[in-house]
Protein backbone atom coordinates (compact mmCIF):
# COMPACT_ATOMS: atom_id res chain seq x y z
CA UNK A 1 0.00 0.00 0.00
CA UNK A 2 1.02 4.03 -0.52
CA UNK A 3 0.88 5.28 2.65
CA UNK A 4 0.12 8.70 1.16
CA UNK A 5 -2.55 7.96 -0.61
CA UNK A 6 -3.71 4.21 0.21
CA UNK A 7 -3.62 3.04 -3.04
CA UNK A 8 -1.68 -0.48 -3.82
CA UNK A 9 1.40 -0.11 -4.85
CA UNK A 10 2.31 -3.24 -7.75
CA UNK A 11 5.39 -4.74 -7.07
CA UNK A 12 8.36 -5.30 -10.11
CA UNK A 13 9.65 -2.66 -12.31
CA UNK A 14 7.14 -1.19 -13.88
CA UNK A 15 7.94 2.73 -14.33
CA UNK A 16 10.28 5.06 -16.01
CA UNK A 17 12.77 3.88 -13.25
CA UNK A 18 12.61 0.34 -15.27
CA UNK A 19 15.69 0.61 -17.16
CA UNK A 20 18.20 1.78 -14.68
CA UNK A 21 17.42 -0.86 -12.00
CA UNK A 22 19.80 -3.35 -13.44
CA UNK A 23 22.66 -1.05 -13.50
CA UNK A 24 22.33 0.53 -10.13
CA UNK A 25 22.30 -3.93 -9.12
CA UNK A 26 25.27 -4.18 -11.01
CA UNK A 27 27.06 -1.02 -9.62
CA UNK A 28 26.36 -2.00 -6.14
CA UNK A 29 27.89 -5.73 -6.39
CA UNK A 30 31.00 -4.01 -8.21
CA UNK A 31 31.48 -1.41 -4.95
CA UNK A 32 31.32 -5.11 -3.08
CA UNK A 33 28.22 -4.67 -0.83
CA UNK A 34 27.36 -8.25 0.45
CA UNK A 35 24.74 -9.99 -1.49
CA UNK A 36 22.37 -10.45 1.69
CA UNK A 37 22.13 -6.24 1.33
CA UNK A 38 20.72 -7.05 -2.28
CA UNK A 39 17.65 -7.48 -1.56
CA UNK A 40 16.48 -4.19 0.37
CA UNK A 41 18.69 -1.96 -2.54
CA UNK A 42 16.15 -4.03 -4.76
CA UNK A 43 13.18 -4.18 -3.34
CA UNK A 44 13.01 -0.30 -2.42
CA UNK A 45 13.94 0.84 -6.16
CA UNK A 46 11.35 -1.66 -7.77
CA UNK A 47 8.98 0.32 -5.10
CA UNK A 48 9.89 3.78 -5.68
CA UNK A 49 9.16 2.48 -9.70
CA UNK A 50 6.07 2.38 -8.57
CA UNK A 51 5.41 5.63 -6.16
CA UNK A 52 6.77 7.22 -9.75
CA UNK A 53 4.23 5.76 -11.98
CA UNK A 54 1.45 6.02 -9.85
CA UNK A 55 1.92 9.78 -9.75
CA UNK A 56 3.23 9.93 -13.72
CA UNK A 57 6.57 11.47 -12.98
CA UNK A 58 9.22 11.22 -15.55
CA UNK A 59 12.54 10.38 -14.39
CA UNK A 60 13.81 14.46 -14.96
CA UNK A 61 11.71 15.19 -11.81
CA UNK A 62 13.68 13.41 -9.17
CA UNK A 63 15.44 15.46 -7.00
CA UNK A 64 16.49 15.29 -3.25
CA UNK A 65 12.80 16.54 -2.52
CA UNK A 66 10.91 14.67 -3.91
CA UNK A 67 13.48 11.20 -2.89
CA UNK A 68 12.26 12.74 0.30
CA UNK A 69 8.62 13.06 -0.06
CA UNK A 70 9.08 9.48 -1.05
CA UNK A 71 10.88 7.94 1.95
CA UNK A 72 9.68 10.45 5.09
CA UNK A 73 6.37 8.50 5.26
CA UNK A 74 8.39 4.84 4.89
CA UNK A 75 10.63 5.93 7.47
CA UNK A 76 8.24 7.14 9.86
CA UNK A 77 6.20 3.94 9.50
CA UNK A 78 9.46 1.59 9.62
CA UNK A 79 8.67 -0.46 6.29
CA UNK A 80 12.14 0.25 5.05
CA UNK A 81 15.61 -0.69 6.33
CA UNK A 82 17.95 1.97 8.09
CA UNK A 83 20.11 1.98 4.46
CA UNK A 84 17.01 3.40 2.70
CA UNK A 85 18.34 7.31 2.02
CA UNK A 86 21.32 5.81 1.38
CA UNK A 87 20.61 3.95 -1.54
CA UNK A 88 18.31 6.37 -2.74
CA UNK A 89 21.34 8.73 -2.60
CA UNK A 90 23.07 6.77 -4.51
CA UNK A 91 20.74 6.16 -7.35
CA UNK A 92 20.15 10.00 -7.67
CA UNK A 93 24.18 10.11 -8.09
CA UNK A 94 24.28 7.66 -10.48
CA UNK A 95 21.05 9.24 -12.74
CA UNK A 96 23.20 12.08 -12.25
CA UNK A 97 26.33 10.91 -14.24
CA UNK A 98 24.45 9.29 -16.40
CA UNK A 99 22.99 13.12 -17.17
CA UNK A 100 19.44 11.50 -16.63
CA UNK A 101 18.83 14.07 -14.12
CA UNK A 102 20.15 17.12 -14.10
CA UNK A 103 22.61 18.24 -11.26
CA UNK A 104 21.05 20.74 -8.79
CA UNK A 105 22.07 23.99 -8.75
CA UNK A 106 23.85 24.77 -5.27
CA UNK A 107 22.66 27.99 -4.03
CA UNK A 108 25.48 30.20 -2.67
CA UNK A 109 25.05 32.15 0.38
CA UNK A 110 27.66 35.89 0.44
CA UNK A 111 30.08 34.06 2.39
CA UNK A 112 29.99 30.96 0.08
CA UNK A 113 31.20 33.48 -3.15
CA UNK A 114 33.85 34.95 -0.96
CA UNK A 115 35.49 31.83 0.16
CA UNK A 116 35.01 30.11 -3.42
CA UNK A 117 36.89 33.10 -4.99
CA UNK A 118 39.63 32.93 -2.29
CA UNK A 119 39.76 28.89 -2.77
CA UNK A 120 40.14 29.15 -6.68
CA UNK A 121 43.19 31.49 -6.02
CA UNK A 122 44.76 29.40 -3.35
CA UNK A 123 44.48 26.32 -5.61
CA UNK A 124 45.50 28.17 -9.66
CA UNK A 125 47.16 31.25 -7.91
CA UNK A 126 49.38 29.79 -5.07
CA UNK A 127 49.41 25.93 -6.26
CA UNK A 128 48.38 25.04 -2.71
CA UNK A 129 47.27 21.66 -2.56
CA UNK A 130 42.91 21.00 -2.80
CA UNK A 131 43.18 19.52 0.76
CA UNK A 132 45.63 22.51 2.38
CA UNK A 133 42.67 24.80 0.34
CA UNK A 134 40.00 23.07 2.06
CA UNK A 135 41.69 23.33 5.71
CA UNK A 136 42.60 26.92 5.66
CA UNK A 137 38.84 27.96 4.29
CA UNK A 138 37.14 26.15 7.26
CA UNK A 139 39.24 29.36 9.61
CA UNK A 140 38.21 32.16 6.77
CA UNK A 141 34.67 30.84 6.90
CA UNK A 142 34.58 31.52 10.74
CA UNK A 143 36.03 34.37 10.66
CA UNK A 144 33.36 35.98 8.04
CA UNK A 145 30.32 34.13 9.63
CA UNK A 146 31.68 35.78 13.16
CA UNK A 147 31.85 39.33 11.66
CA UNK A 148 29.15 39.24 9.83
CA UNK A 149 26.83 36.90 10.71
CA UNK A 150 23.62 36.20 7.79
CA UNK A 151 23.95 40.19 6.76
CA UNK A 152 25.59 41.91 4.05
CA UNK A 153 29.68 41.12 3.76
CA UNK A 154 31.12 44.03 3.33
CA UNK A 155 34.81 43.09 3.33
CA UNK A 156 35.62 46.31 3.51
CA UNK A 157 34.22 47.13 7.43
CA UNK A 158 36.88 44.04 8.62
CA UNK A 159 38.99 45.91 10.85
CA UNK A 160 42.10 44.84 12.90
CA UNK A 161 40.09 44.89 15.95
CA UNK A 162 37.89 42.10 14.60
CA UNK A 163 41.13 40.35 13.44
CA UNK A 164 43.50 40.37 16.91
CA UNK A 165 39.95 39.20 18.68
CA UNK A 166 38.94 36.19 16.58
CA UNK A 167 42.86 34.85 16.90
CA UNK A 168 42.66 35.17 20.41
CA UNK A 169 38.93 33.52 20.50
CA UNK A 170 40.69 30.94 18.91
CA UNK A 171 44.02 30.51 19.21
CA UNK A 172 43.92 29.17 22.87
CA UNK A 173 41.24 26.52 21.68
CA UNK A 174 44.06 24.03 21.03
CA UNK A 175 47.95 23.19 20.72
CA UNK A 176 50.03 25.66 19.10
CA UNK A 177 49.99 23.63 15.99
CA UNK A 178 46.50 24.62 15.49
CA UNK A 179 47.23 27.75 16.35
CA UNK A 180 49.91 28.78 14.09
CA UNK A 181 47.51 27.15 11.19
CA UNK A 182 45.04 29.51 12.41
CA UNK A 183 47.47 32.60 12.21
CA UNK A 184 49.11 31.38 8.20
CA UNK A 185 45.25 30.71 7.00
CA UNK A 186 44.10 34.48 8.58
CA UNK A 187 47.16 36.23 7.73
CA UNK A 188 46.97 34.55 4.03
CA UNK A 189 43.29 35.43 3.67
CA UNK A 190 44.13 39.23 4.86
CA UNK A 191 46.92 39.92 2.09
CA UNK A 192 44.61 38.16 -0.44
CA UNK A 193 41.78 41.13 0.54
CA UNK A 194 43.91 43.53 -0.39
CA UNK A 195 46.04 42.06 -3.31
CA UNK A 196 42.78 41.63 -4.74
CA UNK A 197 41.82 45.58 -4.35
CA UNK A 198 38.50 44.11 -1.82
CA UNK A 199 40.34 45.74 1.26
CA UNK A 200 42.15 48.89 1.01
CA UNK A 201 44.40 48.05 4.14
CA UNK A 202 46.71 45.05 4.56
CA UNK A 203 45.60 43.81 8.04
CA UNK A 204 47.79 40.77 7.61
CA UNK A 205 50.23 43.01 9.32
CA UNK A 206 48.03 42.98 12.61
CA UNK A 207 47.29 39.29 12.75
CA UNK A 208 49.54 38.24 15.99
CA UNK A 209 52.22 35.81 15.85
CA UNK A 210 52.26 32.38 17.53
CA UNK A 211 55.75 31.70 19.54
CA UNK A 212 57.91 28.53 18.12
CA UNK A 213 61.06 28.15 19.28
CA UNK A 214 63.44 26.37 16.61
CA UNK A 215 64.05 23.06 17.37
CA UNK A 216 62.62 23.44 21.00
CA UNK A 217 60.64 20.20 20.65
CA UNK A 218 62.34 16.49 20.56
CA UNK A 219 60.05 14.18 18.38
CA UNK A 220 58.29 11.49 19.78
CA UNK A 221 58.97 8.24 18.57
CA UNK A 222 59.63 4.28 20.11
CA UNK A 223 62.45 2.39 20.47
CA UNK A 224 63.35 -0.13 17.70
CA UNK A 225 62.32 -3.11 20.23
CA UNK A 226 59.03 -1.33 20.33
CA UNK A 227 58.73 -0.93 16.91
CA UNK A 228 59.45 -4.71 16.18
CA UNK A 229 56.27 -5.44 18.83
CA UNK A 230 54.07 -3.27 16.99
CA UNK A 231 54.22 -4.87 14.13
CA UNK A 232 54.34 -8.17 15.31
CA UNK A 233 51.15 -7.54 17.12
CA UNK A 234 49.33 -7.19 14.03
CA UNK A 235 46.70 -9.60 13.44
CA UNK A 236 48.08 -11.81 9.96
CA UNK A 237 45.50 -14.49 10.20
CA UNK A 238 42.90 -12.06 8.39
CA UNK A 239 42.91 -9.88 5.53
CA UNK A 240 42.19 -6.95 7.22
CA UNK A 241 45.18 -7.47 9.13
CA UNK A 242 47.47 -8.10 6.61
CA UNK A 243 46.36 -4.94 5.03
CA UNK A 244 47.15 -3.07 8.00
CA UNK A 245 50.05 -5.20 8.24
CA UNK A 246 52.05 -3.67 5.09
CA UNK A 247 50.52 -0.49 6.00
CA UNK A 248 52.63 -0.05 8.85
CA UNK A 249 55.98 -1.54 7.72
CA UNK A 250 55.72 1.48 5.18
CA UNK A 251 54.96 3.69 8.24
CA UNK A 252 58.29 1.65 10.05
CA UNK A 253 60.62 1.00 7.09
CA UNK A 254 60.13 3.66 4.52
CA UNK A 255 58.97 6.56 6.68
CA UNK A 256 56.29 7.42 4.82
CA UNK A 257 53.59 9.67 5.84
CA UNK A 258 49.79 8.93 6.34
CA UNK A 259 49.18 11.09 2.66
CA UNK A 260 51.73 8.97 1.02
CA UNK A 261 49.83 5.98 2.13
CA UNK A 262 46.73 6.39 0.99
CA UNK A 263 48.04 7.87 -2.71
CA UNK A 264 50.04 5.15 -3.32
CA UNK A 265 49.07 3.12 -6.69
CA UNK A 266 49.09 0.21 -7.92
CA UNK A 267 51.27 1.18 -10.93
CA UNK A 268 53.47 2.56 -8.68
CA UNK A 269 55.15 -0.42 -7.77
CA UNK A 270 58.27 -1.60 -9.75
CA UNK A 271 58.76 -4.89 -9.12
CA UNK A 272 61.31 -5.80 -11.76
CA UNK A 273 63.46 -2.73 -10.09
CA UNK A 274 62.19 -3.25 -6.36
CA UNK A 275 61.15 0.55 -6.30
CA UNK A 276 57.88 2.54 -4.83
CA UNK A 277 56.80 5.65 -6.13
CA UNK A 278 56.05 8.05 -3.32
CA UNK A 279 53.67 11.29 -4.40
CA UNK A 280 55.16 13.67 -1.53
CA UNK A 281 54.02 16.81 -0.09
CA UNK A 282 53.40 19.71 -2.81
CA UNK A 283 53.11 17.84 -5.88
CA UNK A 284 56.48 16.15 -5.03
CA UNK A 285 57.77 12.57 -5.95
CA UNK A 286 60.56 10.39 -4.97
CA UNK A 287 61.72 6.85 -5.69
CA UNK A 288 62.02 5.08 -2.62
CA UNK A 289 63.90 1.57 -2.28
CA UNK A 290 61.07 -1.24 -1.63
CA UNK A 291 62.74 -3.81 1.19
CA UNK A 292 62.20 -7.11 0.81
CA UNK A 293 60.25 -7.71 3.62
CA UNK A 294 57.57 -5.31 2.44
CA UNK A 295 57.80 -5.78 -0.92
CA UNK A 296 56.81 -9.50 0.16
CA UNK A 297 53.95 -8.53 2.55
CA UNK A 298 52.94 -6.14 -0.11
CA UNK A 299 52.65 -8.71 -3.04
CA UNK A 300 50.50 -11.18 -0.93
CA UNK A 301 48.15 -8.04 0.12
CA UNK A 302 47.83 -7.82 -3.78
CA UNK A 303 47.57 -10.98 -4.92
CA UNK A 304 45.50 -12.44 -2.23
CA UNK A 305 43.43 -10.58 -0.18
CA UNK A 306 42.96 -6.91 -2.19
CA UNK A 307 39.12 -6.93 -3.01
CA UNK A 308 38.66 -6.60 -6.89
CA UNK A 309 37.72 -3.63 -7.94
CA UNK A 310 38.28 -0.76 -10.58
CA UNK A 311 39.70 1.94 -7.83
CA UNK A 312 43.68 2.04 -8.60
CA UNK A 313 44.88 3.00 -5.13
CA UNK A 314 46.75 -0.24 -3.33
CA UNK A 315 44.78 -0.14 0.01
CA UNK A 316 41.08 -0.58 -0.15
CA UNK A 317 38.39 0.08 2.73
CA UNK A 318 37.31 -3.19 3.81
CA UNK A 319 33.56 -2.01 2.99
CA UNK A 320 31.09 -1.44 0.34
CA UNK A 321 31.78 0.81 -1.35
CA UNK A 322 35.04 -0.40 -2.61
CA UNK A 323 37.45 2.18 -2.68
CA UNK A 324 40.61 3.54 -1.31
CA UNK A 325 41.22 5.09 1.80
CA UNK A 326 40.54 8.67 1.94
CA UNK A 327 41.73 10.29 5.29
CA UNK A 328 45.14 10.39 7.28
CA UNK A 329 42.96 9.93 10.03
CA UNK A 330 42.52 6.12 8.62
CA UNK A 331 46.41 5.42 8.76
CA UNK A 332 46.60 6.90 12.35
CA UNK A 333 43.54 4.64 13.41
CA UNK A 334 45.45 2.03 12.42
CA UNK A 335 48.69 2.56 14.10
CA UNK A 336 46.40 3.48 17.25
CA UNK A 337 45.29 0.13 17.08
CA UNK A 338 48.58 -1.27 16.79
CA UNK A 339 49.70 0.16 19.63
CA UNK A 340 46.89 -0.81 21.42
CA UNK A 341 47.34 -4.32 20.80
CA UNK A 342 51.06 -4.49 21.57
CA UNK A 343 50.39 -2.61 24.63
CA UNK A 344 52.71 -0.28 23.69
CA UNK A 345 52.10 3.32 25.33
CA UNK A 346 53.51 6.20 23.66
CA UNK A 347 52.42 9.99 23.73
CA UNK A 348 51.82 10.38 20.16
CA UNK A 349 49.98 7.99 18.11
CA UNK A 350 49.61 8.69 14.74
CA UNK A 351 51.47 8.33 11.67
CA UNK A 352 54.53 10.63 12.20
CA UNK A 353 55.30 8.67 15.48
CA UNK A 354 56.88 5.48 13.31
CA UNK A 355 58.02 8.33 10.88
CA UNK A 356 60.19 9.56 13.52
CA UNK A 357 61.13 5.96 15.09
CA UNK A 358 62.75 5.51 11.96
CA UNK A 359 64.62 8.52 11.83
CA UNK A 360 66.35 7.67 15.59
CA UNK A 361 66.65 4.48 14.85
CA UNK A 362 68.93 5.18 11.92
CA UNK A 363 70.51 8.02 14.06
CA UNK A 364 71.13 5.57 16.17
CA UNK A 365 73.28 3.19 13.45
CA UNK A 366 75.47 5.79 12.22
CA UNK A 367 73.29 7.10 9.56
CA UNK A 368 73.99 10.69 9.09
CA UNK A 369 71.43 13.49 9.25
CA UNK A 370 71.85 14.24 5.12
CA UNK A 371 70.99 10.53 5.03
CA UNK A 372 67.94 10.61 6.99
CA UNK A 373 66.56 13.43 5.30
CA UNK A 374 67.02 11.95 1.92
CA UNK A 375 65.02 9.05 3.42
CA UNK A 376 62.50 11.42 4.93
CA UNK A 377 62.32 13.43 1.38
CA UNK A 378 63.04 16.48 3.78
CA UNK A 379 63.19 20.30 1.88
CA UNK A 380 64.74 21.74 4.81
CA UNK A 381 68.25 20.83 6.49
CA UNK A 382 66.44 21.97 9.13
CA UNK A 383 63.72 20.11 9.66
CA UNK A 384 66.08 17.19 9.47
CA UNK A 385 68.26 18.83 11.97
CA UNK A 386 65.77 18.51 15.27
CA UNK A 387 66.75 14.74 15.33
CA UNK A 388 70.66 15.41 16.31
CA UNK A 389 69.08 16.02 19.76
CA UNK A 390 67.70 12.49 20.07
CA UNK A 391 71.33 10.95 19.74
CA UNK A 392 72.31 11.50 23.84
CA UNK A 393 75.68 10.05 23.64
CA UNK A 394 76.94 12.01 21.00
CA UNK A 395 75.41 15.62 22.78
CA UNK A 396 77.46 13.86 26.17
CA UNK A 397 80.58 14.32 23.98
CA UNK A 398 79.93 17.83 23.21
CA UNK A 399 78.79 18.81 26.62
CA UNK A 400 81.30 21.23 28.86
CA UNK A 401 81.81 20.60 32.26
CA UNK A 402 80.06 22.70 35.02
CA UNK A 403 82.49 24.91 36.89
CA UNK A 404 82.91 23.20 40.28
CA UNK A 405 81.05 20.09 39.45
CA UNK A 406 80.15 16.95 37.26
CA UNK A 407 80.04 16.86 33.79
Amino acid sequence: MDPQTNQPIESGPTGPLSPFIRRYMALIQSQGYARRSQPYHLTLLEHFDAWLALRHLPLDRISEELVAEFLDPLVRAEWVHVSAPATMRRLLAMLRDDGVVAAPVPTLTLIDQVVAKYERFLVGERALSPATAVSWIAFVRRLLSEKFGNGPVELEKLNASDVIAFIQRHARRYGSSYARKLVASTRSFLRYLHYKGLHPQDLATSVPRVARWSLSALPKHLPADQVKRVLKACDRRTPLGRRNHVILLLLARLGLRAGEVIRLRLEDIDWDHACLLVRGKAGRSAQLPLPGDVARAMAQYIRRDRPRCDCRSIFIRDYAPLDGLSKANSIAKIVWQALKNAGVKSARAGAHLLRHSLATDMLSRGASLDEIGEILRHRSADTTAIYAKVDLKALRSLAVAWPGGAQ
